[in-house]
């Protein structure tokens, strides 16, 4: 087991406040914990700050519907690809290392991109970052799981941490609206800048290794695994963005090869001394829920995310700085997350809340279903205002709860399967949202109906993390009258 983050001091917990605990977090800890949330908030505002940009992308590149889910995607299935692997790696090679050398490549690739002049290398800096990302934010996660004391401290930490990423995804959508004005690549320009800064204090900040401490233990890292996991991602990606245009023969040879890859992943799992997932790992229902809430939280917010912005500026007209400043409300997970979300899971548990969040996700889509050309902003306001709420109060104790109870050992596992779960579903809610409205455009569907009609898969997904907090609800009060 690694410690290299075991000796951060997050402030001793003593008689002072509620419960004679403090869950306050000062000094040096502070100064780490602003960096790591700096890098979760890069990272939401990564993936969601291309949401707005895309027409201008299209526009300048030429790209159809379906080449245009990929600049997300590719970003998207090389974060989810490879983050069971940057999880594994940050616990075999020490966390700070992992999280550095991510972030480092993090810049060049993201400067690579805002470079590019043909579809195909935009698209591969796009995957390259993802990769670096699929090591830096397990790492990140699991310096913060295994360096704050677990209780009150941690707990806060956490929320705060996932609070501001949230923030970012939301936060995202109004920065690639401005920064559009300026050119699209500047959505890739940008983060380099606030990565850069982030690095610089990271050196000092992020913590080495004790002298003395227990190494990390030395094994082969699964790359195998790693790549048979990520084979099975595009196919099944592929699978379902092709399903609206290609044959069904295609479609189900791609279907068929995502579980074929599937099957030698678990096969390998089982034979490797360090593998990239231990299976029994997965048989731990209250992780399995949380990665089931992310997973339908990510698929529903993209997949809608994709389809407002391309309804405010492909068939309202709207330029992206309108646009951005439509969508500002989303950002108001950023003030009530870091704030409100302790309060409340401190005074009604983890789960109710990621229930209350995941049931409002449902009503920001319910409450865009009867859209029309004509709608004033303010029929909008409240489908936008639910989404930022339903950020505020799911992302964060989903979060804590993928964590919470693991031991040290495996919370870059545990990180990595959360992130992968966010990313597989956001990636899966944007392949079929655009999927139905293309199969919809080849069929003659008026593009306000088409929206309409793909806004079913956000509110399937949203359906499927309400039942996973239902059953985390009821598996809580359970624990809590047997005690």
């Amino acid at each position: 087991m690694t410690t290299d983050t075991s000796s951060i001091p997050a402030r001793p917990a003593h008689a002072n406040g509620p419960g004679g605990r403090d869950d306050r977090i000062r000094g040096r800890a502070l100064g780490l914990l602003v960096v790591l949330c700096g890098a979760a908030f890069l990272e939401g505002v990564d993936i969601a700050m291309f949401g707005v940009a895309l027409p201008a992308i299209r526009a300048d590149l030429g790209l159809t519907t379906g080449q245009l889910q990929w600049v997300v995607s590719a970003y998207i299935l090389g974060y989810g690809g490879f983050m069971l692997l940057g999880g594994r790696a940050a616990d075999l090679l020490g966390r700070r290392r992992v999280f550095l050398v991510a972030l480092a490549v993090f810049i060049v690739f993201s400067g690579l991109g805002g470079l590019a002049s043909e579809p195909w290398s935009l698209l591969a800096a796009r995957a390259a970052t993802g990769v670096a990302a699929a090591f830096m934010m397990p790492a990140g996660l699991s310096i913060i799981t295994t360096g704050f004391r677990e209780g009150p401290v941690r707990t806060r930490a956490l929320l705060i941490y996932a609070g501001i990423g949230a923030a970012g995804f939301s936060i995202g959508l109004v920065a690639g609206g401005l920064l559009t004005i300026f050119g699209w690549r500047w959505v890739f320009f940008a983060p380099v800048i606030v990565s850069v800064v982030l690095l610089a204090f990271a050196f000092p900040l992020v913590p080495k290794p004790e002298a003395g401490a227990t190494r990390p233990p030395r094994g082969r890292a699964d790359v195998a695994g790693a790549i048979l996991v990520t084979g099975a991602f595009l196919a099944l990606l592929t699978a379902v963005e092709q399903s609206s245009h290609a044959e069904p023969l295609v479609t189900w040879s791609l279907a068929a090869l995502s579980i074929l890859l599937i099957v030698a992943f678990v096969g390998i799992e089982r034979r490797a001394s360090e593998p990239l997932v231990r299976l029994s790992f997965l048989r731990r229902i209250p992780q399995l829920r949380a990665y089931a809430g992310a997973a339908s939280l990510a698929a529903g917010f993209m997949g809608f995310q994709f389809l407002v912005v391309l309804h405010l500026q492909e068939q309202r007209g709207w330029n992206s700085l309108v646009t951005s400043l439509a969508l500002l409300v989303l950002g108001i997970d950023a003030i009530l997350a870091p704030l409100l979300t302790p309060r409340l899971v401190a005074r009604f548990g983890l789960w109710p809340v990621t229930l209350v969040g995941l049931v409002a996700a449902a009503a920001s889509f319910l409450l865009f279903l009867p859209v029309t050309d004509e709608w004033a902003y303010a029929a909008m306001f409240p489908s936008f205002l639910a989404l930022g709420l339903a950020f505020t109060f799911a992302y964060g104790p989903l979060t804590v709860a993928a964590t919470d109870g693991v031991a040290d050992e495996d919370q870059g596992l545990s990180g990595g399967l959360l992130y992968t779960s966010f990313q597989f579903g956001a990636a899966i809610g944007l392949a079929a949202t655009s999927a139905v409205m293309t199969a919809a455009a080849a069929d003659g569907v008026e593009p306000i109906e088409a929206t309409r009609l793909s806004l079913a898969v956000p509110i399937a997904a949203s359906v499927l993390g309400i039942a996973a907090a239902i059953g985390g609800v009821v598996a809580s009060r359970r624990a809590a009258h047997t005690r």
